[in-house]
């Protein structure tokens, strides 16, 4: 299984961790068998949250892929000014910590904005995450529109990762960054049609949040 070089830390400190209680364990007994077995559901969960496996799926110009795995807990036309301009379809996806929380292109163009802004780590599965929590956004301007990709932190969230730069040229479906513990990826586009409701669970790179009209 392949994992985000972002979890490599973790796992490895994880590993130790695990190696060094069982020792403990072995050796002294009593009271030791007690941290053990907290820690081993953690060294289990570790790999399963930073796997980053193989996406494939539907491509095109017309559609709008989904940025993250998780829960789609808002479809809303909303006003987006800081880059689309205007009325937008924005879909929220809240990953838990048990979702594949490396992200995803929804679109093929040139990235135009990078922006960051420090804020709250509120339950990111509320709707005033999107503006009031820590958050990066990222400007693609893709051959049907603008879309605008925002990573939200979440309660336990504290590291947003963001790999493309200004000037980029992405490819749908390609990673884009993921974010540490449990968060949100909000996607606006102008004139973009729904294809998900409220309550569905997605996948990065494979399902079709949203499609422009041909």
């Amino acid at each position: 299984m392949k994992f985000a070089p972002e979890g490599r830390l973790f796992l490895a400190l994880g590993g130790l961790i695990l190696l060094a209680l069982a020792a403990l364990a072995w050796r002294r007994g009593g009271g030791w068998y007690f941290p053990l077995a907290l820690w081993i559901p953690v060294a289990i969960w570790l790999p399963i949250f930073f796997r980053d496996p193989a996406r494939e799926g539907p491509r095109g110009e017309r559609l709008i892929i989904s940025p993250a795995d998780g829960l789609v807990v808002s479809v809303a036309e909303v006003d987006e000014s800081s880059y689309v301009g205007g009325r937008a379809t924005r879909i929220s996806i809240f990953m838990s910590i048990f979702d594949v929380h490396v992200n995803r292109y929804p679109v093929s163009g040139t990235v135009e904005l990078r922006d960051y802004r420090s804020g709250r780590f509120i339950n990111a599965s509320l709707d005033k995450a999107s503006e009031g929590n820590e958050r990066m956004s990222l400007g693609i301007r893709a051959s049907r529109g603008r879309v605008l990709v925002r990573q939200i932190a979440g309660l336990i969230a504290r590291r947003i990762v963001t790999d493309a730069v200004v000037g980029a040229e992405v490819r749908q479906g390609e990673r884009l960054g993921m974010i540490r513990f449990g968060s949100r990826v909000d996607t606006f586009a102008a004139g973009a049609q729904p294809r998900v409701k409220v309550g569905e669970r997605v996948k990065a790179g494979r399902s079709v949040v949203a499609e422009w009209p041909e």
